[in-house]
């Protein structure tokens, strides 16, 4: 179809699949409908907007499955100054198929088969199985146009009913007393780009009206608790049949041993790695002792160090009892694997103290440690709760612009 502009001289083709309505020129914005002769004949004129548009007509694009053409612009604005862009494409089994762009938020929308007309007060629209919310009553007008289009662009205001249930929207519009509801979903800059190669984007901001969130806390709830009951479940499982293992439990006289080795009968774990525990315990009083363990892998001779000093004092100053330390002392030698080992123990004591005559050693092979496991469950609790926050403010992000949020602003 060939359309001139007597206007600005400029002639307009575009082969369309439709019976042309209104046609608006692209470069001075004059509007012309078609009369009884259909023969096109110009009405009125719409003052070009300033701000360029993504797409122009006549441009084709991939999407859906299918090559669509830029056939229509609108530009529409709601009180006080919110706009947002609509195109209307088609394709060669001439469906239609709407963008729309705000802030740099993109949705596609399809016409819906007729629903019922929408009753006053309704906050819900259930549609597909699913529940959309109320976003938005707003009367809108179309304040600029471009290309063809097979209805009359209307000279009043379009009243318009928004519900939402992100990713989707199910956007309800009257115009010329004629109710129409279209089914939208968000398209991101990657598949727009995809489909319009080459396509300038306009700069993103805010958050949209059906922008996904990156979480969803339902699935990350589900995901979270079968994580963690995989790794409760697995770590039963592995250590399912460990028992508290002791290797050495010795009294050991200084009289014999002060500062002298001692080689403990050998002994085989087995099982899973798990931690050592070496209890000591001396009767120091104003004096120290040290306990000097080594644990010898058999198969691997490897060695693995650890000591431990044991001090207690006390005594008066200014008339005040203090005292510090302790005769009793516990330390580990973690993550000890399975395999045939023996220690080598070497005690001391202070050479000035005659009084201590013995040191008390018992070292347990523990059962395992589950404390690893419930550090993963909180770490996954903590992180559940930071997502939960961050959803929770870009929902109130969302709904921010919307007369019917439920969200608390201060």
């Amino acid at each position: 179809m060939k359309i001139p502009c007597y206007d600005c001289n400029v002639e307009t083709e575009l082969e369309v699949g439709f019976e042309v309505v209104n046609f608006v020129c692209p470069i001075c914005r004059s509007l012309y409908e078609v009369d009884d002769d259909g023969k096109f004949r110009r009405k009125s004129k719409y003052k070009a907007e300033i701000e360029t548009y993504p797409l122009v007509i006549g441009e084709t694009g991939f999407l859906k499955g299918s090559e669509y053409k830029v056939t229509g612009i609108l530009r529409k604005k709601v009180h006080p100054d919110y706009r947002w862009t609509e195109f209307i494409l088609q394709n060669e089994a001439k469906e239609f198929l709407y963008l729309s762009v705000s802030n740099g938020h993109w949705m596609t929308l399809t016409e819906m088969e007729k629903i019922d007309d929408l009753k006053k007060g309704v906050e819900v629209l259930d549609y597909d199985g699913q529940h959309y919310d109320l976003f938005e009553h707003s009367d809108a007008e179309i304040i600029d146009a471009k290309g063809f289009f097979d209805f009359k662009l209307p000279n009043k205001k379009i009243h318009l009913a928004e519900f939402i249930n992100p990713p989707y929207i199910v956007s309800v519009e009257k115009m010329n007393n004629v109710q129409t509801a279209f089914h939208g979903e968000y398209l991101n800059k990657r598949k727009m780009r995809k489909a319009f190669p080459g396509i300038k984007l306009p700069y993103l901001s805010g958050t949209g009206m059906i922008q996904p969130s990156l979480f969803d806390l339902k699935n990350t709830a589900i995901i979270f608790c079968l994580f963690a009951l995989l790794i409760i479940t697995a770590n039963w499982y592995i250590y399912r049949d460990q028992f508290k293992q002791t290797v050495f439990s010795q009294t050991i006289q200084f009289s014999k041993f002060d500062n002298k080795e001692i080689t403990s009968p050998a002994f085989e774990l087995k099982g899973a790695s798990a931690p050592m525990t070496i209890s000591v315990s001396t009767d120091v009083d104003n004096s120290w002792a040290n306990l000097n363990i080594a644990l010898i892998n058999e198969d691997t001779n490897d060695e693995i160090y650890a000591n431990k000093d044991i001090e207690y004092y006390s005594g008066y100053t200014d008339g005040e009892y203090w005292r510090e330390g302790s005769s009793s002392e516990k330390f580990n030698i973690c993550g000890v694997k399975p395999g045939k080992y023996h220690l080598i123990i070497t005690p001391m004591k202070a050479p000035e103290d005659i009084k201590n005559n013995a040191m008390r050693v018992n070292v347990i092979w523990n059962e395992p440690s589950s404390r690893n496991v419930w550090l993963v469950i909180i770490g996954m609790v903590v992180i559940y709760f930071i997502i939960r926050f961050f959803k929770n403010q870009f929902e109130k992000n969302r709904w921010a612009d919307s007369s019917y949020s439920t969200y608390d602003y201060e």
